[in-house]
């Protein structure tokens, strides 16, 4: 029974290291279509929303999506979605894309804000280190305290007895 509290830790610590992970990848895929110097003139193609949330007492979180299409430099048409957009672009508006240019293309429609984006991806990975490091903490202090060499062990004239 006693391995629940080291299993559900390690899951919940994995889960925030592969999100770090998530994390740390889109915020270099963003910086190099910025970094890249390639831009393009994109079309929004469409506009859409997603709502989350809303169960019992939990509050309704929206997202607003945007379809992104335009011309790459090699002549490929390139189509993306990107949420988390401005609200004031919608269908039909032109926007300036940046892109990798590869096999696989990396773009997004955001205006380069590389401190924004720095401060964001550094305050989400700043919580999934507390995340990781409490789990950390609890698997030692379980198995201290309650783990196979948590038995308190008292020594009384060279004689050791073990108290359960």
């Amino acid at each position: 029974m006693d391995v629940i509290f080291y299993v559900v830790p390690g899951l919940i610590m994995a889960l925030a290291v592969f999100m770090a992970y998530r994390v740390v990848r889109r915020w270099l895929q963003i910086r190099g279509a910025w970094n890249s110097g390639l831009t393009a003139e994109g079309r929004c193609l469409r506009t859409f929303t997603t709502v989350g949330g809303g169960h019992g007492e939990t509050s309704v979180r929206t997202t607003l999506h945007h379809v992104y299409e335009f011309i790459a430099h090699d002549g490929r048409v390139i189509r993306f979605e990107e949420d988390g957009g401005p609200a004031t672009t919608v269908e039909g508006d032109y926007v300036t894309v940046h892109y990798t240019d590869g096999r696989q293309v990396v773009a997004t429609a955001q205006a380069p804000s590389r401190v924004k984006q720095a401060v964001g991806a550094i305050g989400i990975l700043a919580f999934l280190g507390v995340v990781v490091v409490f789990c950390a903490g609890f698997v030692v202090t379980y198995s201290q305290a309650f783990g196979e060499y948590g038995d308190v062990v008292f020594s009384v004239d060279s004689r050791t007895s073990v108290v359960p």
